[in-house]
């Protein structure tokens, strides 16, 4: 497993041990990018601060909940809507977003006073919503603001509302991952503990490290709650401020996202004895087994197989249809997270894409242990790349299309190469059986676009075709494949709802067995 220098980084030797190409037969010992540390000075980073991943990534899909930063206006409006973290209370967190607005006058003389202000000003605008999550930036760190004591005095002054404070600034970290890490354990420190949920089943679990883009986490707790599971909490897409202080009373941690959310799952374990499961949402094969483990620990066997039994009949066929008119096709899976090795190499095995590279802007080695173990040989894997090392990249691997983020992705378009937003997705959910098929819709979509073909023409010199006529994707996309294969009859395209989220609230599920101290 050679390093990789980029050209456009020999002006920065120290790049080179942060990219390598997997060789054949590698072991994994021998060989890795190193990752999680601090970015090389003269290379611009596509990284978040630790600021943004506490509030942007694990805070605010928290429904219920007033997330107030206390900071300049910019830290706030760069972490808002920029993921769809729907949720069912008509996406509250979604629609507003709320700062104090410091300025330099607060640096200088102070900013605790319009910090009280603003709390109270907040709960006065919206007084249904009584829960609030605080977030420090760089500025208001610096100048050593006491959000913690400000929150107390609030608390005592508005009886019935009840604040958590972030102490993540920016610069707490080498990345966003910095930000993950504290607002786990400050979470676990603060607040969990401090409510009693209602235990109805003896199936207990908190699903961990999922943010409901676009309706993931809804999906899967669906999948649950039929094989008869109570989902007391989720941390944090969909969830309740006061169901995720109630996380010391399940039974089980159900955890998705490792990078994001493991710290609290491992401190849980040792402070409540709450046990982890490690699962994965994507990809038929991955989520059947996921189900399954969860299924075990509960003794829940036969109801998991009746449900992945089910949604395979339901939803293959239509995987095949894709997977047909996708195999061969290369992709660079550039996430920046777990979806790293979440998807290394199930889109190769069920969709048949050839990953041809990986990176992650924050991931650690354990991201890049698991990814790189899952991707094929001769992919190149990169740690916190630059844009140009992300042109470069392109220019040599010659990739079909990119799984990214919006900044990268809207560079590979200006070099013709389709990208899907894999952070926020392009129509997801992706999670689910039927979220896989629509992500296989999506990439089949973006890569037989006519428009897109299109694309690739200058106008200025190339020669305009005029005889092509009107073409579909699907005339496009069928072309290269056997027109036998073409022609299955049992095979089809995503027949699925536009909304497929909004159908599961409100759903009624088979009663489960009451918690043990009450079943006599």
């Amino acid at each position: 497993m050679p390093y990789h220098k980029f050209k456009c980084s020999e002006c920065i030797p120290e790049r080179e041990k942060h990219a390598v190409v997997k060789g054949p037969g590698e072991d994994l010992t021998s060989c890795l990018p190193l990752g999680y540390l601090n970015t090389i000075p003269g290379t611009i980073s596509e990284r978040g601060c630790a600021y943004c991943g506490a509030k942007h990534v694990i805070g605010a899909p928290m429904k219920d909940v007033i997330h107030m930063s206390h900071g300049p206006i910019g830290c706030t409006y760069d972490t808002w809507q920029t993921k769809r973290y729907i949720s069912d209370n008509d996406n509250f967190q979604l629609k507003y977003t709320f700062a104090t607005d410091v300025k330099e006058k607060h640096i200088i003389f102070g900013a605790e006073k319009i910090l009280k202000q603003n709390i109270i000003e907040a709960f006065q605008a919206f007084p249904d919503i009584k829960r609030m999550s605080l977030y420090q930036t760089c500025a208001t760190a610096l100048i050593g603001d006491d959000m913690g004591a400000i929150a107390q005095e609030v608390m005592e002054e508005m009886p019935g509302v009840d604040i958590f404070v972030c102490n993540s600034p920016g610069f707490a970290g080498p990345s966003q991952s910095g930000g993950h890490h504290k607002i786990n354990l400050a979470w676990l420190d603060q607040k969990v503990g401090t409510f009693e949920p209602e235990i109805t089943s003896r199936y207990v679990i908190n699903y961990v490290g999922d943010y409901n883009i676009q309706g993931d986490t809804e999906v899967m707790v669906d999948y649950f709650k039929r094989m008869g599971i109570q989902v007391l909490s989720c941390f944090t897409g969909n969830g309740s401020y006061d169901s995720l202080r109630g996380m010391h009373r399940g039974h089980l941690n159900v955890l998705e996202c490792a990078r994001s959310s493991e710290y609290i799952c491992n401190e849980l374990r040792v402070r409540y004895g709450i046990p982890r499961l490690d699962i994965e949402g994507f990809g038929f094969k991955p989520l059947s087994q996921s189900l399954m483990k969860v299924a075990m620990f509960f003794g829940l066997e036969k109801e998991a197989q009746a449900i992945i039994d089910e949604e395979i009949a339901r939803w293959k066929p239509e995987l095949d249809w894709y997977a047909k008119r996708l195999r061969g096709k290369k992709v660079c899976l550039w996430p920046g997270g777990s979806k790293l090795w979440h998807w290394a190499n199930v889109i190769h095995e069920e969709m048949g894409v050839e990953v041809v590279s990986v990176y992650t802007k924050f991931g650690h080695q354990g991201d890049m242990e698991k990814g790189i173990a899952r991707c094929q040989e001769g992919a190149l894997a990169i740690d916190d790349p630059n844009e140009l090392e992300g042109i470069e990249a392109m220019k040599t691997l010659k990739p079909d299309i990119i799984f990214t983020g919006v900044r990268p992705g809207e560079v590979a378009k200006k070099l013709r190469v389709q990208y899907l937003n894999a952070h926020a997705y392009h129509n997801g959910p992706y999670k689910g059986f039927e979220g896989w098929v629509r992500f296989a819709r999506d990439i089949y979509n973006a890569l037989y676009s006519p428009i897109h073909q299109l694309s690739g023409l200058d106008i200025s010199k190339d020669e305009i075709p005029t005889d092509v006529g009107f073409l579909t994707r699907q005339m496009i996309s069928d072309v290269n494949i056997n027109q036998d294969e073409a022609a299955s009859s049992e095979e089809r395209p995503y027949t699925g709802d536009y909304d497929c989220v909004t159908k599961l609230r409100g759903k009624t599920y088979p009663q489960s067995p009451g918690p043990l101290s009450s079943a006599v």
